[in-house]
């Protein structure tokens, strides 16, 4: 049975009603689709998904969804699959391997350069605890919902360079997905210039996205400075110096941080910690949504904004 069919049932309590999950890409794209944005964020949150925890029927029924989505958006796989197998070790016995997938898809860029841009979001969470489902709407469906808006924007309006669209498993293990993600890329690695990670970006009441990174690729500071004056939200730089108090640097705590370790620039946009952080309380119900809708809107335009700067990435890095 079809996920979209599946969501559509009687048992899903009338959540895939309002989805707008399409057949094939829409003729009639007129930018973000906020409406959408929300069905996406409420859909992966749901109860249905059981927390998404990687290796878990939950976290299969998701997959699903992303890439009958993308199917819809119209972009294409990367290779003969959307689905890309991959094992790691976490807490196990020695040699015991445990399996995850992540989603790649791809966006075929305008030039002949051999640039690429990875754009990265988790979908798995932490599943079930003591019968509790915990939900991640925030860590990290919304990642994955801006994510799907953000492909379905360049699908409508092609970019000057490739893109790849990452949505990874197993971030909860150890950033497990991007760590196989980088060792073992379906471009050379030399091409890969720029990585945009995209994780909890739906809860904030005081409406800030934070733009991590800079410290370490200062060269980035104009671009996140020009968006940061178009944007209807908040997006300071920062939370990537080490040296700090605990919690002060995030640049090895999502999966950007794989990239950084390979010598990739990024920026992660994500919110503070709130109090629904890894709590069965990250719920659909408890996000700031006009927010979260707003910083989609900002996350679209960085990627628009790296997009037309990879050239410069690439010279300021020595990639």
């Amino acid at each position: 049975m079809r996920i979209t069919a599946l969501l559509s049932s009687a048992a899903f309590l009338g959540l895939a009603a309002c989805s707008s999950v399409a057949a094939g890409p829409s003729s009639d794209y007129d930018g973000l689709d906020r409406a959408q944005l929300l069905d996406d964020l409420q859909i992966l949150a749901s109860d249905m998904m059981q927390g998404r925890e990687a290796g878990t029927p939950g976290n299969a029924l998701a997959r699903g969804y992303i890439i009958e989505r993308l199917e819809g958006i119209g972009v294409d796989p990367v290779g003969e699959s959307f689905e890309h197998p991959f094992e790691y070790s976490f807490r196990r016995g020695p040699g015991e391997r445990l399996p995850g997938v992540n989603i790649l898809a791809e966006i075929e860029g305008t030039s002949d350069s051999d640039h690429v841009m990875v754009l990265t979001a988790h979908f798995d969470h932490e599943g079930m605890r003591d019968g509790q489902i915990w939900n991640g709407a925030d860590d990290n469906a919304s990642g994955v919902a801006a994510l799907l808006a953000v492909a379905e924007d360049f699908a409508e309006n092609p970019p000057e360079h490739d893109l790849i669209f990452a949505f990874v498993d197993a971030e909860e293990r150890g950033l497990q997905g991007a760590r196989a993600f980088v060792a073992n890329p379906p471009v050379p690695e030399e091409n890969i210039v720029f990585n945009l990670n995209l994780d909890m970006v739906a809860m904030s009441e005081d409406r800030i996205l934070w733009a991590v990174g800079t410290y370490h690729y200062p060269f980035l500071k104009p671009m996140v400075e020009r968006v940061a004056e178009r944007a209807d939200v908040n997006l300071p730089m920062g939370y990537d110096e080490p040296g700090g108090p605990p919690g002060s640097d995030w640049t090895m705590l999502t999966d950007s941080g794989a990239f950084h370790a390979a010598g990739i620039p990024f920026i992660y946009l994500g919110v503070d910690f709130h109090p629904h952080y890894h709590q069965p309380s990250d719920t659909y119900e408890n996000m700031t949504l006009e927010f979260f809708q707003d910083a989609t809107e900002a996350i679209l335009d960085f990627a628009r904004e790296a997009d037309a700067n990879l050239g410069m990435i690439a010279e300021e890095s020595g990639r």
